[in-house]
């Protein structure tokens, strides 16, 4: 039977963690399997209790949202350990690329008893920002500022905080010139952002890269360059299907090193939690992580 560590975000989606964990520790425990729940006091804490956890052969559970999943499976990327993810934020994309179950009942069976299997991770280098892995996507422009502000929303939560965010990131945006080297092929091009995925969602269900596996040794590079306003937020209704693929403005790259430079410094993110400023260079890390899934 199975000995499962839970590192839980107590504010995940701006409540409580703790709630979306408790039905399904009582159907873990009934079912036999030990658990320990830890509760993260910052991300490098839930970094170093996801380390001492799988170094014992535990299955950890990052409880949470992106990122608490991102952060919890960053830090098990290149080792032995298994990572569940327990959906309890915001936006829950990465879960959501994986086709987790989110009822406790369907949960607990596949933790119990589900094969881990090897994905993909994204390793982040940056000058101004410490290494690290991600497990979704490394996103620079606006949406990386409508990230900051859907996060620092008081008043409203889930896909609407993400809308909003977005609305007020796109008023305030100017063109950026990126230069994004693809595998050593160098793309200019002016625009909003770019974004390099791992798993096709982000920003609350929105299907940004469709095309996207996180178990094929490559990073979809998404470019979506300058246009009128009024077509980002078309184009922001459109994410949630991928129809956005069929616009012009919209470019698709694949490669496993991508460096993304601009003529400012532009904010960038990554699973919702990192935030620095380009420079930034993302490599895959093929295989390098075993999830339940």
């Amino acid at each position: 039977m199975r000995q499962f560590t839970a590192v839980v975000n107590p504010a995940a989606g701006g409540s409580s963690g703790t709630a979306a964990l408790l039905p399904l520790a009582r159907l873990l425990r009934e079912a036999g399997a030990r658990l320990d729940t830890q509760y993260s006091r910052s991300l490098e804490h839930a970094q170093e209790v996801a380390r001492q956890a799988g170094g014992q052969g535990h299955v950890v559970l990052a409880v949470g949202g992106d990122g608490i999943a991102g952060c919890v499976g960053g830090a098990l990327s290149g080792t032995d350990a298994v990572l569940g993810i327990v959906p309890a934020g915001r936006g829950n994309d990465f879960a959501r690329a994986l086709g987790l179950p989110t009822q406790p009942a369907a949960l607990s069976e596949l933790l119990l008893h589900g094969s881990p299997r090897p994905v993909d991770t994204i390793r982040v280098s940056s000058a101004v920002h410490a290494e690290t892995s991600v497990l979704g996507s490394v996103y620079a422009g606006v949406d990386a500022v409508a990230n900051r502000h859907a996060n620092t929303s008081r008043l409203l939560r889930g896909a609407a905080s993400y809308y909003a965010g977005g609305l007020r990131a796109v008023l305030g945006w100017r063109p950026a010139a990126y230069r994004i080297t693809v595998d050593g092929t160098v793309h200019e091009r002016r625009g909003y952002t770019v974004v390099a995925a791992n798993s096709g969602f982000y920003g609350f269900g929105r299907n940004i890269a469709p095309d996207a596996r996180v178990d094929d040794g490559l990073l979809d590079v998404v470019v979506i360059r300058h246009g009128p306003k009024r077509l980002f937020f078309t184009m922001m209704n459109e994410l949630k299907t991928g129809a956005h693929l069929a616009r012009p403005e919209v470019e698709v790259f694949r490669g496993r090193e991508v460096l993304i430079e601009a003529d400012r410094a532009v904010p960038y993110g990554a699973d919702g939690e990192v935030e620095a400023v380009l420079p930034v260079t993302v490599r895959v890390q093929p295989g390098a992580l075993n999830v339940i899934h």
